[in-house]
């Protein structure tokens, strides 16, 4: 994704949104007067207009779609394995394939909404969304359940980057930009339906068994589609969209769909970070062959990035821009552990413990109204350091607990050890959003959001080698420790990131 324009940092938010208003929306910032487009000038009226809730409904429902479809299965893995007679190794890609389709799809479907438009991006989403439930819920055999999931992947990943560009569109229509409520409630969506996931798809899975989390998606699709066919506006011709393009130079947007995506560097990252998957998700007996091919795409891809116009992943800027560099390091570190507890505990406490899923669901509840929380309490705080070390601090908290459990630990130190985990997602959240639109160049906000987003899934594939490699093909008492430890001291880590980050101690959100 190209991060090009490397002046300035944008305005820090204080919803912690991952979005940002004034330059970095490409709205107009100043009263609704037609100078920002070059037209007589806006009614007032008009200007108190517009980010009404059936614009904005639709947009929430097809943004909650990829972050609950990434947790909601965790309580559905079990049952799966059982069903088709695979084990917690091979369970484990249908984690991993849905973040290796997210990690690649997000930035590309980005910037295909700003390239031909953010409704048909929408659209085109929930409908390959709404392929992939089928697809889940009449699943004959494992394979064509990871064939769902890499759809599902796809297809969510549209909604999120395409809804900021609608309510960009909006910002520009009615003369002003988008409310931080707005902003709020479409991070909140994103935040709030990955925190309830475990609880939500572990009452689906009790009460309607695995296949529920699969059509669960059905309904929601057809409503996003009906709801935005309805209220979002059409999209922009080509022939305005390229009149926006000449009156906004500056913009650095391309004149092609072609060269705008940079097909080339996707192609490139998509083989590097598929070569790595296959082999973390095989730790137990590693592919070690599969590092030469590995390091062969990773260098074809460093230079291509390095050459290209509009590169897929600005290297140059990253490497100048050490407090971003080291933002996206600590969000993918954090994830990692994040979704070791909310994969490999859930699988514990049925494999391990024996409780159903529905239970596991309710057992995991705690985890997730902390985060909830969390995300509210950190949204509001003025610092970035604080909530980071609190949250690095309680995620050793929890690893510390889990190196303990077994088979007679009481009922309320699981409750704690999950909401141990549960606080630091709610901080991380929202604090490693708002350091990426501190430090993030004004003008590429939008691509820098969307590269957090992609080490966010890679620190989830990476979660998912780890809870393959300690289970093999059962979640038991030593896999859980093993895990645990490992996870301890990559919290040390953490700890250490966050505490020496100079950037850290004067970012502040206001």
């Amino acid at each position: 994704m190209s991060t090009t324009d490397t002046q300035g940092a944008s305005e820090p938010d204080t919803t912690g949104s991952g979005a940002v208003t004034g330059p970095a929306t490409g709205a107009p910032t100043g009263p609704a007067t037609g100078a920002a487009t070059g037209g007589p000038a806006e009614p007032a009226s008009r200007a108190t207009k517009g980010f009404a809730g059936r614009l904005t409904l639709p947009l929430l429902l097809g943004s909650l779609l990829n972050p609950l479809n990434t947790t909601m299965i965790s309580t559905a893995l079990v049952s799966i394995g059982r069903d088709f007679g695979v084990g917690a190794a091979d369970t484990a890609w249908l984690i991993s394939v849905l973040y290796l389709a997210s990690a690649v799809a997000q930035p590309v479907l980005g910037r295909l909404a700003d390239s031909l438009g953010p409704r048909r991006v929408f659209l085109g989403g929930l409908l390959v969304v709404f392929a992939s439930g089928l697809v889940g819920t009449f699943a004959p055999s494992f394979t064509w359940l990871l064939v769902s999931r890499l759809l599902l992947g796809i297809g969510t990943s549209a909604a999120y980057p395409a809804a900021m560009s609608v309510l960009r569109d909006e910002g520009r229509r009615v003369g002003r930009t988008p409310p931080r409520t707005v902003l709020a409630r479409l991070s909140f969506a994103g935040l709030g339906s990955a925190a309830v996931g475990p609880t939500l798809g572990g009452l689906l899975v009790g009460v309607f068994g695995w296949r529920a989390i699969f059509a669960v998606n059905l309904p929601v699709a057809l409503a996003a589609s009906a709801l935005a066919l309805l209220f979002v506006p059409k999209d922009a011709t080509a022939a305005e969209r390229a009149a926006a393009r000449a009156a906004d130079p500056a913009s650095g947007a391309a004149g092609s769909v072609w060269r705008s995506v940079d097909p080339l560097g996707i192609g490139l990252f998509t083989t590097a970070l598929t070569l790595l998957a296959f082999f973390l998700l095989d730790l137990g007996h590693p592919l070690w062959w599969l590092l030469a091919p590995f390091a062969v795409v990773a260098l074809v891809l460093t230079r291509w990035q390095l050459r290209a116009k509009q590169p897929f992943i600005d290297l140059r800027m990253l490497a100048a821009n050490g407090p971003l560099a080291r933002t996206y390091l600590r969000h993918g570190l954090s994830y990692l552990l994040i979704y070791c507890v909310m994969y490999g505990f859930t699988q514990w406490l049925e494999d391990g413990r024996g409780y159903s899923s529905g239970t596991t669901g309710l057992l995991m509840l705690p985890m997730s109204v902390a985060a909830l929380v969390c995300s509210l309490l950190g949204a509001r705080t003025k610092g970035l350091r604080g909530p980071l070390a609190l949250a690095s601090v309680l995620l050793l908290a929890g690893a510390g607990l889990l190196a303990f459990v077994g088979g007679r630990t009481p009922l309320v130190v699981l409750l704690v050890a999950g909401a141990c985990f549960g606080i630091p997602q709610g901080l991380i959240g929202t604090s490693n959003q708002a350091a990426v639109q501190s430090y993030s160049p004004a003008r590429s906000i939008g691509s820098a959001a969307g590269l957090q987003r992609t080490a966010q899934y890679i620190g989830a594939i990476a979660a998912s080698s780890l809870i393959a490699l300690a289970y093999g093909q059962k979640a038991g008492d030593s896999g859980l420790h093993l895990m645990a430890a490992v996870s301890a001291g990559l919290a040390v880590l953490l700890i250490v990131v966050t505490l020496t980050d100079r950037a850290l101690r004067r970012g502040t959100r206001a």
